[in-house]
């Protein structure tokens, strides 16, 4: 039977309660002399993913997206959610109390210019917003000729009777084996590149947990320290964090090279510098506004720019590359297990999204080496499969059934973080299905295989990802490739494959490639491998040239390909990768997995599709 220990399907939705805590909230806020109050999704250090003590959007309103903002004032709130979660929003709030707005249609600053009444004062934790958010804030309020308040204490957790405690995750040390350098060369690193600052402030726990060479347990899917750091030009380098999360080993390894304080002393050492007119360099994407603001009011200079720590932790050196290729190739067999119980279970009618989900960790944990999923897995049948970030709960859960079935999902492994999307066909696809998925396909292919200068950012080569999306008419929403981490966010920047995408592409980087297709309301489609950004050679080249090597080994599903959409070149690769599939996870597989892995990695050109979906399911599976 299988199980789920690392993500849960409940809905964790309450919106039943939401009346009740939005009056209790306005009564508190006028208690605080307060007309209305900003409710971010965040925590102290903008986090993807937020401790339950944090999670005071989703109490308030019941949204439990990843992403969105509310304002509440006296009598109107509204609920700021972006593409991803506009559906899920309406579903999940209370429409009589709250009012979901897309950030399609307009911002967070622009409502409250048309909104705010002359004169009212609009509260903000100087805890959960970044300098340049409250900037924008403090602008909106100022057009409306009213005021932007910074609390003390949070509205919300004086409300919020049986809010959870903070987290206490224990911390340990990140293997030298794995981490490819010690901290104190990254220590260094870091202070030759602080420019004019006298120190850095390190707000963002991914940033944390490079530089020391540790990895936490405070919250879900990324192995995270909530914590800050100071890295002073001059002296030991400072990192607050409770005593109660470090065992007396890490504690002794921390103290070797750092001074290791409570969270309350970063304020004090903050005024201390600031007493003596340092300049501070802290992240724009991360540092809460309280802390610039105590620096500047102590006399310093807050520098606010990008953390130097996140293009290094985005250049994964060897050690890092080998761990995650180990890793990618226990997930791809964990992977190819659950393609091939699904292909023998899926006909036959009877499984749900959860059943997939379920099935899919357990291959996963039966490596033996799963520390935690790196992201709830995206289990979506039929209509489903067009959210793009779809997450299933016992209320949505659906029946897979004849159609289109996708799955994004991926493993945190000590020595690499993974993340993959395959689209599976459930019986015969369409012609409109394999036309789609091709030309998906084909994107995906051409970020593979691309080859450019050095210097070309991601956003420079996502059209090449498009090109064949646009030629019939579609496109896709999202970007083409994320960061990811090394047994850290799966979610990792500043690097990405994007319209928007404009850090330049280095060697070392590891992101995704996965372009889609989604037609609403009735199927959707996404391929995921991850890649690295690798120098390459040509002859003749006048400048320094780079591409992608392949890390995520695992099939394509074929009976989805149409190959007269394809050239030869797009066919070459899709056989040599497959080949190399093979090649790279047989010796993890049983006689019946490999079996099953043979049919499904033929050669493109060796059999028609249906010729294709005939043979493979005549291997039956061998372990369950």
């Amino acid at each position: 039977m299988f199980e789920s220990l690392y993500q849960s399907f409940t809905d964790q939705a309450d919106r039943a309660q939401s009346a009740a805590r939005f009056k209790a909230l306005r009564e508190e806020l006028a208690r605080q002399g307060l007309d209305g109050f900003i409710v971010p999704r965040a925590d102290r250090h903008q986090n993807e993913y937020v401790p339950p003590s944090d999670e005071r959007l989703a109490w308030l309103t019941g949204f439990t997206g990843s992403a969105g903002l509310a304002i509440v004032l006296k009598d109107r709130a509204v609920l700021f959610v972006d593409a991803r979660y506009t559906i899920q929003a309406r579903d999940q709030v209370d429409l009589a109390v709250v009012e979901p707005v897309p950030l399609a249609t307009t911002s967070p600053e622009k409502w409250l210019e048309a909104n705010l009444p002359a004169g009212a004062k609009l509260g903000y934790d100087p805890w959960l917003h970044t300098p340049g958010q409250i900037e924008r804030y403090e602008k909106a309020a100022a057009n409306a000729e009213a005021t932007l308040v910074a609390v003390d204490l949070n509205p919300i957790d004086a409300i919020w009777t049986d809010r959870p405690p903070p987290p206490q995750g224990a911390v340990k040390r990140h293997p030298p084996r794995l981490a490819g350098e010690s901290a104190k060369k990254k220590l260094a690193r870091i202070i030759k590149a602080l420019g004019k600052a006298d120190a850095l402030v390190v707000s963002d726990p991914h940033a944390v947990a490079w530089a020391f060479n540790i990895r936490g347990a405070d919250v879900s899917h990324t192995p995270l320290p909530l914590a800050f750091a100071l890295i002073p030009r001059e002296g030991k380098p400072r990192l607050y964090i409770e005593a109660a999360k470090l065992n007396a080993a890490t504690r002794a390894y921390l103290e070797d090279y750092a001074k290791v304080e409570e969270p309350a002393g970063l304020e004090d050492d903050l005024k201390r510098l600031g007493q003596k007119h340092r300049r501070v360099l802290f992240d724009t994407a991360t540092v809460p506004v309280k802390l610039t603001r105590l620096l500047k009011e102590a006399g310093g200079t807050p520098e606010i720019g990008q953390d130097p720590t996140a293009l290094m932790k985005a250049r994964k050196n060897e050690a890092e590359l080998e761990g995650s290729r180990a890793a990618h190739l226990r997930d791809g067999a964990a992977i190819v297990r659950f393609l091939h119980w699904f292909d023998t279970e899926a006909p036959k009618g009877k499984l749900t999204e959860i059943d997939a989900a379920r099935a899919l960790e357990t291959f996963r944990r039966e490596t033996g080496k799963l520390k935690d999923l790196s992201f709830p897995t995206i289990s979506a049948a039929g209509p489903h499969s067009a959210i793009p970030h779809y997450r299933v709960t016992e209320a949505s859960n659906r029946k897979i059934s004849r159609g289109i079935y996708l799955v994004d999902s991926g493993g945190q492994y000590e020595d690499g973080t993974t993340d993959i999307t395959r689209t599976l066909a459930v019986g015969a696809p369409t012609q409109e299905m394999r036309d789609r998925f091709t030309r998906v396909l084909k994107g995906h292919i051409a970020i593979a295989r691309a080859l450019f200068p050095k210097g070309t950012s991601g956003g420079q080569i996502d059209a090449l990802a498009r090109l064949a999306l646009w030629q019939a008419g579609v496109d896709f929403d999202h970007g083409t490739g994320h960061g990811v981490g090394s047994y850290l966010s799966v979610h990792e920047g500043p690097q990405r494959i994007s319209k928007i995408g404009g850090v330049a592409l280095e060697p070392g980087m590891i992101l995704s490639n996965e372009p889609g297709y989604y037609k609403a309301d009735h199927f959707g489609i996404r391929i995921e491998n991850l890649i690295v950004v690798t120098p390459r050679k040509i002859k003749g080249a006048e400048r320094e040239t780079l591409g992608f090597e392949t890390i995520t080994f695992a099939p394509i599903d074929l009976t989805l390909v149409e190959p007269k959409l394809l050239d030869p070149e797009e066919i070459a690769w899709l056989d040599a990768y497959h080949a190399e599939v093979r090649k790279r996870l047989s010796p993890y597989l049983d006689r019946g997995d490999r079996q099953w892995l043979a049919q499904a990695t033929q050669p493109l050109g060796g059999a028609n599709a249906k010729t294709r979906h005939k043979a493979r399911h005549k291997v039956k599976h061998g372990r369950r």
